[in-house]
């Protein structure tokens, strides 16, 4: 099967390899990129008191590590899923608990008696997150406050892409959307390209990445069981 990869580099490349282990054929276009933000001084003042780090993806890993010395990898670190719990390990972190689900799923996990951390937990992530994890927190007693460290912008579907979506059939079996901005991103192109989305599958990590591509209506749309790639590479086979 032909997929075409659309969340943003590096995760991009890793999902290819992954498809091409599964007998699928990737083509990498990504439809967002990841823009650092100028946080250092944010969490210099936000370090003070902070007792673990929660993430809720690989892109708020790494913009943190290129941030803050690895001495600071000495904090806890509370991931969403096994993709953003690797990020954490190559970054240096030693402690890395994931939970292995969404954002209400990490709140849980965080707040778990077994784990539970003292001081304020610091979410590390985008400037629009999916969720409200600090809140979901704060309901269950802990102190937190979030920081943002990277936001995610548009970027122009590839000349290859392109060239492959004009063919008849396209020339692209499914598409692989990871995030709500990739699905906003998609929704534009098929606004105007009337029909496309009727020959093609599309594939969402999420409920919330499915959203906007809720007034197509595509050969097969599908969301994954799960929020993590293998639950989407699941969804591939009818």
């Amino acid at each position: 099967m032909k997929v075409w990869v659309t969340r943003a580099e590096p995760d991009a490349r890793r999902t290819a390899d992954a498809l091409k282990a599964a007998s699928h054929k990737p083509l990498v276009a990504p439809l967002i990129q990841v823009q650092q933000l100028p946080a250092a001084d944010a969490l210099a003042k936000g370090l003070a008191g902070v007792g673990a780090l929660a993430f809720t993806s690989a892109n708020g890993v790494r913009a943190f590590a290129a941030l803050r010395p690895i001495s600071d990898r000495h904090l806890p670190a509370f991931t969403v899923g096994a993709a953003t719990a690797r990020a954490a390990r190559e970054a240096g972190f030693v402690t890395v608990i994931s939970a292995e689900g969404d954002v209400t799923a990490l709140a849980k996990r965080i707040a778990a008696k077994s784990d539970r951390p003292t001081g304020v937990v610091l979410k590390v992530g985008g400037l629009e997150p999916a969720g409200d994890l600090v809140g979901d927190l704060e309901q269950r007693g802990l102190s937190a406050r979030a920081v943002a460290v990277y936001r995610t912008a548009p970027m122009a579907p590839s000349a290859e892409v392109l060239f492959a979506l004009q063919q008849d059939p396209p020339a692209v079996d499914a598409v692989l959307i990871h995030s709500p901005s990739a699905g906003r991103q998609l929704a534009k192109l098929l606004e105007t390209r009337s029909g496309l989305a009727g020959a093609l599958t599309v594939i969402c990590i999420s409920k919330a990445a499915a959203e906007p591509l809720r007034p197509f209506k595509f050969t097969r749309r599908a969301i994954a069981a799960t929020p993590d790639e293998a639950a989407m590479f699941a969804r591939l086979q009818p």
